[in-house]
């Protein structure tokens, strides 16, 4: 059900700027802001590996598991981008203006 939440959270992220909703002064530092946002998903979520012994004790096996969840969805994540981007049908030059 969380993965519903999700989708909407990325469309809605998508729809807005997609629109140009977002003020000028905050879209010149949306990467900035992404990256800090990331630095910080990482920090808790290796606090949340730390705390939890179950999951320092199965590391090994866990890690083959997540090994080929990650290729997957590094797959995906390019393959989707790909089909939204010829739907979306945005040109280069349409980007620079």
């Amino acid at each position: 059900m969380r993965i519903l939440l999700y989708l909407a959270i990325i469309s809605l992220g998508a729809y807005i700027g997609f629109k140009e909703l977002v003020p000028k002064k905050i879209s010149g530092k949306v990467s900035s802001i992404q990256y800090v946002c990331l630095l910080f998903l990482l920090f808790v979520m290796g606090v949340k590996i730390g705390t939890n012994k179950e999951i320092l004790r199965l590391f090994p096996k866990l890690g083959f598991t997540a090994l080929i969840i990650s290729i997957f969805s590094i797959i995906f994540s390019i393959l989707g981008v790909k089909v939204i981007s010829k739907y979306m049908n945005v040109s280069k030059e349409e980007k620079r203006a």
